[in-house]
């Protein structure tokens, strides 16, 4: 089961979103519609969107077509920067990337960090 904690730190102007565990269509469904309710009061483009995917897993392909759905929607809401945070996970971070090309995302930045 995929879970997802969406913040808005107006202070600095970011969109904070955890994403964790595995998303069926129902779990990504949801988290997009806590998405709209976030970003409805706000102007995204003077904002960043930081997502923290550390304890995400990878996407199922009946549920790809869902994910590349929310980076377009990135996309189209216009953030000044999209931050994807990824443990050392090379097929995640292909994945994720693959889906941000697709989408035109072209402002995406994607790290991965290293457990200690």
């Amino acid at each position: 089961m995929g879970q997802f904690i969406l913040k808005t730190d107006t202070a600095k102007k970011v969109i904070n979103i955890e994403l964790e565990g595995t998303f069926s269509n129902e779990d990504g469904l949801k988290s997009i519609q806590a998405y709209q309710q976030t970003i409805n009061p706000i102007t995204p483009a003077e904002y960043a969107l930081d997502i923290d995917c550390r304890k995400l897993n990878v996407t199922a392909p009946d549920v790809v077509p869902l994910l590349e759905g929310c980076f377009i929607m990135f996309k189209s809401d216009g953030f000044q920067k999209v931050s994807l945070t990824l443990e050392n996970n090379p097929i995640l971070k292909m994945q994720l990337a693959r889906l941000g090309r697709k989408a035109g995302l072209e402002n995406l930045e994607i790290t991965s960090t290293t457990q200690a």
